[in-house]
């Protein structure tokens, strides 16, 4: 049925930042200007989990993954010539959400603009931080009031806000199935309405309300038949759950509202030509279904396998977009699945499996008891290594990395400016712009503002209007999460790695068995690896991947989780006596960390001890890695976990004859 009008597309984004503020507002009245209609902010991992530029955990972080923000005058140069009033701006920020958007109020209020105007999103789910991102910074109860307080307090405060957004976007990239991914979200949704729900400050009759600003924010992958059934079901599953759940009367409360980054887990850095195909497909699987269409869109760079993208590769992403909206006749006519047998078995049999793990989710006190318990991470990184054995076995095929493999050179990758650097200057000037800045500010102020944060935590009040009065004083935002770590201390979440053995029929993999137990027998005990994630990059999904192959081949495994300094690592190498280190950095920092621990072995004396590095590392920086004493760099196409830990095997051998 042809509609009497053509809808309105969805909100385009694009997921930037980068550098500094001043360079990302450059970047952000560029791709406005192009046409995109929404701002995706990328923060970097020292704002993401609450440090200052200048802490000796940011170090080789600052800008690499976002964009950093210290205190008011960044967020204020990051808005510059933005009028908040009018923009819809989307905050990809979890442990320190509540201090982000208190520093977006205050510049909001310094440009003039009443917060009631100010739309967007935070997406403030910390629940998938520990399952999947890692960029959280303290306990989940703690976490979960600063959650419910910003909900509590945007209700009214900020009525066009979506306070949260239910993230089971990385989920995916952590290795969920379809049922897991709709399962967990759901969960997750849940632990954060039962939260607000049992407020004393969130009378029932605003709970209506609540749920009209819990928006979510899912992952469409290649097989986008199935991502389209995904998205039907958790808009039917929502609307049961809110109705049956919550009590919530009014439809229109109850839809489910949800923006979308597509599939970046299955970019190649292998022929990364065929990632656009990949882009344009997994973005149909969000828009094709009227009834269950994306409220957002942001679409990955072709080449984000290979590194940070650049402007052109942004103004590509966007460019589809625009080109399915406005040349397509997609936005014309009514439902196209509507009545299908075929979608209304698949949704109805996605429905029934995930309600299944739901249940299970619940039966043993919810997403937050599933997350210390590491149910729901042991359960992740079970699909995640499922997944790459069939990708090594070629049970899953991805073409240009283990079929179709034949490849002329990639016109697009030629030359050395394919990918965005960051100025290695940027760090520098962060860290010497926010000295002055504090250097500036009235101390007075500051530590009264800090004194009312500590108050209204103490005192169980909302922390909302005192982080706001903390963002006009000029507290920087180590400062406000200090405040909390001093409080709560930190956190590291369970890591899910568990033995796993893989089946028995694979031939290659009983003979690298043989092989380390050969090598064992060398040694005179089981070759041990150390896994190590130096610095803030919490995605630990390689890392993990590593430890439980490790243990599959009859390695001994030290792990101890995501954010570790290079001192630590060198200390547990040396501790625990292991035979190999393996380094995994997805964050663009390796140049840096690497070098670290590299320095930090020789002057432990275990500079014989080898090194590994996987991660997205240009060609030229690993021959720079190497030529620094890294024995092998991995990098996305190297699928073939058995080969690695074959070569890793020979590393540790040729050590201990040398």
């Amino acid at each position: 049925m042809t509609l009497p009008h053509r809808d309105a597309p969805w909100v385009f984004r694009t997921y930037s930042g980068h550098t500094s503020a001043r360079a990302s507002n450059e970047l952000y009245r560029a791709n406005l200007a192009k046409g995109q209609t929404g701002l995706s902010v990328a923060f970097d991992l020292p704002t993401q989990t609450g440090y200052d530029s200048d802490h000796a955990l940011a170090r080789g972080e600052v800008g690499k993954v976002g964009v950093p923000i210290c205190h008011i005058e960044d967020m204020q140069a990051l808005f510059e010539s933005i009028p908040l009033g009018r923009m819809n701006t989307s905050m990809t920020i979890n442990a320190t959400a509540a201090w982000l958007l208190s520093l977006y109020v205050a510049t909001a209020e310094r440009q003039g603009v009443d917060p009631r105007q100010l739309s967007g999103t935070t997406q403030n789910d910390i629940i998938k931080e520990y399952l999947s991102r890692g960029t959280y910074a303290f306990p989940p109860e703690p976490s979960m009031r600063l959650i419910s307080d910003m909900i509590a307090y945007s209700v009214d405060a900020m009525p066009k806000w979506n306070p949260i957004n239910i993230c089971s976007y990385h989920l995916q990239e952590a290795g969920a199935t379809t049922v897991q991914e709709i399962a967990y979200a759901m969960a997750n949704a849940i632990a954060v309405l039962d939260a607000v729900r049992a407020r004393p400050d969130v009378p029932a009759s605003a709970l209506s309300r609540v749920v009209g600003r819990i928006s979510f924010f899912l992952n469409a992958g290649i097989r986008f038949v199935e991502e389209m059934c995904k998205c039907r079901a958790m808009a039917e599953l929502w609307d049961e759950i809110t109705r049956d759940r919550y009590g919530v009367a009014d439809a229109r409360e109850r839809r489910f509202r949800y923006g979308v980054q597509v599939n970046s887990l299955g970019l190649t850095e292998s022929q990364p030509e065929n990632n656009i195909i990949r882009i344009v497909l997994e973005a149909l699987g969000v828009t094709l279904s009227r009834n269950a269409r994306c409220r957002a869109l942001q679409l990955p760079a072709w080449n984000e396998a290979l590194g940070l993208p650049r402007r052109w590769d942004q103004q590509w992403s966007l460019r589809i977009q625009q080109i399915l909206a406005y040349e397509t006749d997609l936005l014309e006519y009514a439902d196209l699945f509507d009545g299908s047998p075929v979608v209304a078995e698949r949704v109805t049999e996605l429905k029934r499996a995930a309600r299944e793990e739901l249940e299970r989710v619940l039966a043993m006190g919810g997403a937050v008891a599933a997350v210390e318990n590491a149910y729901m991470k042991r359960r992740l990184v079970e699909s995640q290594t499922a997944r790459l054995r069939a990708i090594e076995h070629g049970e899953i095929q991805v073409v240009g990395l283990n079929c179709f493999t034949e490849s002329e050179p990639s016109a697009l990758t030629e030359g050395a400016h394919s990918i965005l650097r960051v100025d290695e200057f940027a760090e520098r000037d962060q860290i010497e712009r926010l000295r002055a800045f504090r250097a500036k500010r009235g101390e007075a102020d500051v530590q009264a503002a800090l004194q009312g944060l500590r108050d209204a935590i103490a005192n169980g009040a909302n922390v909302m209007p005192a982080s706001i009065r903390a963002a006009h004083a000029g507290v920087t935002t180590g400062e406000w999460a200090g405040v909390f770590r001093t409080l709560y201390g930190e956190y590291r979440a369970p890591t899910g790695v568990a033995v796993s053995a893989a089946p028995a029929a694979d031939h290659t993999l009983a003979e690298l068995r043989k092989t380390v137990k050969q090598l064992g027998d060398q040694l005179g005990r089981p070759p041990k690896i150390l896994v190590g994630k130096p610095g803030l990059d919490g995605h630990s999904n390689g890392a993990e991947q590593i430890a439980v192959r490790a243990r599959d081949v009859g390695m001994e495994v030290v792990y101890e989780g995501i954010r570790l300094t290079p001192e630590e690592i060198v200390q547990s190498a040396r501790d625990e006596g292991v035979h190999v280190i393996g380094l995994s950095i997805l964050s663009g920092s390796h140049g840096v960390l690497v070098m670290d621990v590299l320095e930090g072995l020789r002057r432990a004396g275990l500079e014989r001890v080898p090194v590994v590095v996987g991660g997205i590392i240009p060609d030229d920086d690993a021959a720079k890695l190497a030529e620094a004493g890294v024995k092998r760099v991995y990098t996305p196409k190297d699928f073939d976990l058995n080969r690695i830990f074959g070569e890793i095997a020979s590393l540790v051998s040729e050590a201990a004859a040398a």
